[in-house]
């Protein structure tokens, strides 16, 4: 007989193991202390009582998933889109199972289109569930509610899982949790290789549920994540399945006979590419359906996302895509898969939902001192008759100047939003700005501001649906900086837009022209960016303020083709330095994708092998705690989470005020426990931060008895909120989140 493919090995592996885990579970399963009672039928019955405590069920029935006339309005209650159809066809039509990838502009409704589509190939190709990956926990916890609202209509009681690191902080699950009667045993939840598991748990039983139910207790344990039928957590999930640490196998077992959704994959850079085209890879082999999403999509990325899943299905490193066609318009859809030892594609574009925007295009040079002034003065003429803005800066610094200037002209009407507000800050403030400027038909909307001005940094790029009247954005990458016009008059409106921003216009700041010479741009701009896509994208910019702006998102495809394309771009005065750039970019992806392959699972060398031999030896250390996680598929200057706790005469207090004791003891109220972990907060990337941070900072004595605050780091601030780390004097500030001051 022929052996199952590679993939299927590693799943299988994975389910001896957890079948060992149950059966090794000395709470369902006890021993027998008589040799006499041993009997066949008493195994049985003592297996199936054992079964029955632990709840455990599979996903959704593939047979019983109805072909519906209209999926789209059946589930999410509108009539489908263009997009949606041609996604739902493309699934439909697909002869094995395959890549979908959806590139269509942001509010275009991609997120239904990729779980109508999920039903289809489920239905196809015997799948009996879905995993979700979002970029980031905040993105998969705001997917939740519309995740749980769908799988309740494809099937009430469909157990689903919010995987994260701090999944059980989400008031969302935890209500789902207490209403399957289960409850968190305080254990140490990520003493283990998989810290994004959602930690162990009491047992209760569940009760009977109409909605969505939290999973089988078992599922909740350690390393069992994945194995849960109906998730959606971070990438990081799916992209851990393509490393060599410990447990894989569990997450193959997990992904396996499930359909795959990955949402903003042009968010990836060329590090986390590495990981994804692995995972692509080992997804493939298993025969596993996976659905890209996508605004912005730079062709070359599509190419190779399509390579890595064939290169799977084909078990070949060197795939032919000579017959691989161009994306079909703008949205498209394009489906990849192989048939008999062969590609095949189909694409299929279609209309865009709303009429293109002719979106005008100006740049306000950067001042030499940096000063936010001119901003404030533009937002000053223009929202001087009401309107709401967005100001994107590319670092938590600018952000902070550029609002502190503008908190002094507009007083409450402003807001600033960064990732260096602790979790609970930045939770409610990303509410208020969604409630506020979210679209204009939910059920009790408040109304929209008269005058409102949100700065923010990248935070605004990804699942941030938000409707302003006046973009005002440092220079990006050229698909970053589409993202960003994607919040521009997104929503049709009842009311009139104030006069001065009837018309979408997106200010690019973040450079300083130049006659002839070469832009300038900010320190951190570069920084974060490199040089070289800033100049492209300058090229662009500096060109369609001239001959009047972008038509979006009809122009989106040939626009991110030019910027991260080798055609010739940038003025002749900026050839020299611009081939330099380009250059430098080019040794700096090889480095950064050298530094990935000792952590692929396999790696493509190892495409058409018939057997695990050898994988084994591959693996590397075991990784200490959630920070060294995350730093395997995530490159770039380790950064460390801490937890903000005050001191004074007596003892702790949370960062609100709230006294915890001498010890931080309080934490075993559960109010206090979340008022803590609600302090949490990033610190800024670096080496004499985050080595100062591994070094100097502990949990409390009192957190011992908390699983998830036994590991962490408090950091703790005198009583004018500030600590001294690293060389560094860090500052809380309620209004503009954690300041970074280098000291002498």
């Amino acid at each position: 007989s022929r052996a199952p493919r590679r993939a299927v090995q590693l799943a299988i592996v994975g389910g001896i193991i957890v079948a060992d885990w149950i059966a090794s579970d000395g709470a369902n399963f006890g021993g027998v202390d008589r040799i006499v009672a041993v009997s066949m039928a008493g195994a049985r019955g003592r297996a199936a009582k054992a079964w029955k405590r632990l709840g455990l069920r599979g996903g959704w029935v593939p047979d019983n998933l109805p072909k519906l006339p209209d999926p789209v309005r059946v589930r999410f209650g509108n009539a489908a889109r263009p997009v949606q159809i041609s996604a739902i066809t493309l699934a439909e039509q697909m002869p094995a199972p395959g890549l979908l990838i959806i590139e269509a502009p942001t509010g275009e409704g991609k997120t239904e289109a990729a779980l109508t589509a999920v039903e289809a190939l489920a239905r196809r190709f015997g799948a009996d569930g879905v995993f979700v990956g979002m970029p980031t926990q905040a993105t998969s916890d705001h997917m939740l509610t519309r995740f749980r609202r769908w799988a309740s209509s494809v099937e009430p009681g469909l157990p689903i899982g919010l995987l994260h690191g701090k999944a059980r902080f989400n008031k969302e699950w935890r209500e789902l949790l207490t209403k399957r009667k289960v409850e968190f045993a305080g254990i140490d939840d990520y003493g283990c290789e998989d810290v994004y598991g959602t930690g162990p748990v009491s047992h209760r039983a569940p009760q009977d549920a109409k909605d969505t139910v939290a999973p089988s207790e078992w599922l909740l344990g350690r390393n069992r994540g994945l194995l849960i039928p109906l998730t959606v957590g971070t990438v990081d999930q799916l992209l851990h399945a393509a490393t060599r640490t410990r447990h894989v196998m569990l997450r193959h077992a997990g992904l396996a006979g499930r359909v795959v959704v990955l949402d903003e994959v042009h968010a990836y850079d060329i590090y986390m590419a590495q990981f994804l085209f692995e995972a692509l890879r080992w997804l493939a082999d298993a025969g596993v359906p996976v659905i890209l999403l996508s605004a912005t999509l730079p062709p070359a990325m599509r190419a190779e996302l399509v390579d890595a899943y064939l290169q799977g299905a084909l078990g070949v490193r060197d795939v032919d895509l000579s017959a691989l066609p161009a994306a079909g318009g703008y949205p498209s859809v394009l489906s990849a898969c192989a048939v008999d030892g062969a590609p095949r594609f189909q694409v299929a574009g279609s209309r865009p939902w709303r009429e293109s925007l002719d979106v005008a295009v100006e740049v306000l040079d950067e001042p030499g001192d940096g000063s936010p002034e001119p901003v404030v003065g533009l937002l000053r003429e223009s929202l001087s008759d009401g309107g709401c803005a967005l100001v994107v800066r590319n670092t938590v610094a600018r952000a902070q100047r550029t609002y502190a200037a503008v908190e002094k002209a507009f007083g409450q009407d402003a807001v600033l939003l960064h990732a260096r507000f602790t979790a609970g800050e930045r939770a409610d403030r990303t509410s208020r700005v969604l409630d506020l400027l979210g679209p204009p038909d939910r059920e009790g909307a408040p109304p929209r501001p008269h005058r409102m001005v949100v700065v923010a940094t990248q935070v605004a790029e990804q699942s941030f649906d938000v409707d302003v009247d006046l973009l005002v954005t440092d220079l990006a990458p050229i698909d970053l900086l589409l993202q960003r016009v994607g919040r521009l008059h997104r929503h049709d409106r009842r009311e009139p837009r104030p006069a001065p921003v009837r018309s979408p216009r997106v200010v690019v700041t973040g450079l300083t022209r130049r006659d002839g010479q070469l832009p300038r741009f900010p320190l951190g701009s570069t920084f974060v960016y490199g040089e070289h896509l800033l100049l492209r994208t300058a090229a662009l910019v500096l060109r369609a303020e001239v001959e009047g702006g972008w038509s979006v998102p009809a122009q989106v495809p040939d626009l991110v083709a030019r910027g991260y394309g080798d055609t010739e771009l940038v003025p002749a005065g900026w050839s020299e330095p611009a081939s330099a750039a380009e250059a430098e970019r080019a040794r700096e992806l090889r480095r950064r994708q050298a530094a990935a392959e000792p952590f692929l699972l396999a790696g493509p060398d190892r495409l058409g092998t018939s057997t695990l031999a050898g994988l084994h030896t591959l693996s590397t250390a075991n990784l200490p705690d959630e920070d060294a996680v995350a730093a395997v598929v995530r490159d770039g200057p380790e950064s460390v989470e801490v937890v903000l706790v005050r001191r004074d005469g007596r003892g702790y207090l949370t960062l609100d005020g709230r006294a915890m004791g001498v010890n931080g003891e309080a934490v075993s109220d559960s109010e206090i426990a979340e008022r803590v972990v609600q302090a949490s907060v990033r610190l800024p990337a670096g080496a004499e931060l985050t080595d100062a941070a591994k070094r100097e900072l502990r949990p409390l004595p009192g957190w011992q008895a908390d699983s998830w605050l036994a590991r962490s780091r408090a950091l703790v601030l005198d009583e004018a909120r500030s600590a001294r780390l690293g060389g560094h004097l860090l500052r809380y500030e309620p209004d503009l989140g954690l300041i970074d001051e280098r000291t002498p």
